[in-house]
């Protein structure tokens, strides 16, 4: 039997006493639009109970579509009960023809989408309280291992925590500073056009004091943390969970909030306080520079305005806000990433999920804290 003309991939079958022979011959690649399908009639001819075979002298160049043959022909013969011997192939197309499995799995339609609001609204308040539970889950475990660190019992390197702290510190420096400045002259600059219609314009100071230290140098700097470093733990660490790393440390017995989720999360501990306290100064400098640019304030009157303005409880609450937005910030990012996916589209899906939530729970987090002030009467 003979599928095709001259000059393009051909297969021959022919029957013999004690086995049946099919000769593939002829250059085998998709691209040319010639290569030829196993009919489903195409195993008539076969001699009952003997071995199918192949010869594969005149066959040349082979991409799948040989493969895609071969698996069809491989199929019919399993149902005609014809045993196919494979020896004779190409390496490597026998390799890949072994990968394939006997019987195709079965294409199944996926259930039908149902309009159901109140299912939905239940199913994502479990699935949220249950992260709930696994994030705080893993800082109990996180804060076990720094406590066992602490001791000198516990796995921690502080090779890997002097590493987070100065991806989380010092290389954060020039972002911050930026970002604060350019926010503390923009307060400076939104006060000065209304205060100066009322001839208060030393209360510039004040206005950009107040706001950097209670509010804004601890949310930007967060946020800044969330997109840069957040987004970089949820990344790294889904990375090493496609390349099964994570596995190999469980087989180890090395636990995993020990060796990498204690490091990140303790190196975000530790810097933002700095970074919140280095933002609020910065914050007042672009406040002043512009306070000095735009109205009739001196230097040593706007520095004076600042200290009698700001509280030193102000700053304390600040702290307070800029370690629990550390510590939420690398649990969140962490556990992401270690619930991510093992193909390389996982890791930038990690990443970002990492930083909208990162954003989002420090705005909410916010949101808290200046509820618990206005209840303390801060």
């Amino acid at each position: 039997m003979n599928t095709s003309v001259n000059g393009a991939p051909q297969w021959h079958l022919q029957a013999e006493a004690n086995r049946t022979l099919i000769t593939l011959s002829g250059d085998w690649i998709a691209q040319t639009g010639t290569t030829p399908d196993f009919p489903g009639h195409g195993l008539d001819g076969a001699t009952r109970g003997k071995p199918l075979e192949f010869s594969t002298s005149d066959l040349g160049r082979w991409d799948t579509s040989l493969i895609s043959f071969l698996w069809e022909l491989k199929r019919d013969a399993r149902l005609a009960d014809v045993t196919v011997k494979a020896d004779t192939l190409p390496d490597s197309a026998r390799k890949l023809l072994d990968l394939l499995p006997e019987i195709p799995p079965d294409a199944h339609a996926p259930p039908p989408r149902h309009f159901a609001p109140v299912a939905a609204v239940g199913q994502f308040t479990l699935d949220t309280l249950n992260e709930i539970g696994c994030v705080t889950e893993m800082g109990v475990a996180t804060g076990r291992g720094g406590l066992r660190a602490l001791m000198g019992k516990g796995m921690m390197r502080t090779i890997d925590l002097l590493s987070d702290v100065r991806a989380a510190g010092p290389s954060a420096l020039l972002i911050v500073g930026v970002v604060n400045f350019l926010v503390g002259a923009i307060l400076a600059f939104v006060g000065a056009v209304q205060l100066h219609k009322f001839a208060a314009d030393i209360y510039v100071a004040s206005l950009v004091g107040i706001a950097m230290v209670r509010e804004m140098s601890a949310v930007m700097t967060a946020i800044i943390m969330a997109g840069r470093t957040g987004g970089a733990y949820a990344a790294r660490i889904s990375t090493m969970q496609g390349n099964e790393e994570i596995d190999a440390l469980n087989v180890f017995g090395i636990p995993v909030s020990s060796y990498l989720i204690l490091p990140s999360v303790l190196a975000l501990v530790l810097t933002m306080p700095l970074l919140y306290l280095y933002g609020c100064l910065i914050g007042m400098f672009g406040g002043f520079c512009v306070s000095y640019i735009m109205l009739n304030v001196t230097p040593l009157g706007y520095f004076h305005e600042t200290l009698y303005a700001v509280a030193l409880s102000q700053f304390v609450f600040g702290f307070i806000k800029s370690i629990v937005f550390g510590g939420f910030i690398g649990l969140t990012s962490c556990r992401i990433g270690l619930k991510a996916g093992r193909s390389a589209a996982d890791v930038g899906i990690a990443a970002t999920r990492a930083v909208v939530v990162g954003i989002v729970g420090v705005i909410a987090i916010d949101a808290i804290f200046a509820v618990i002030a206005n209840v303390m009467d801060i």
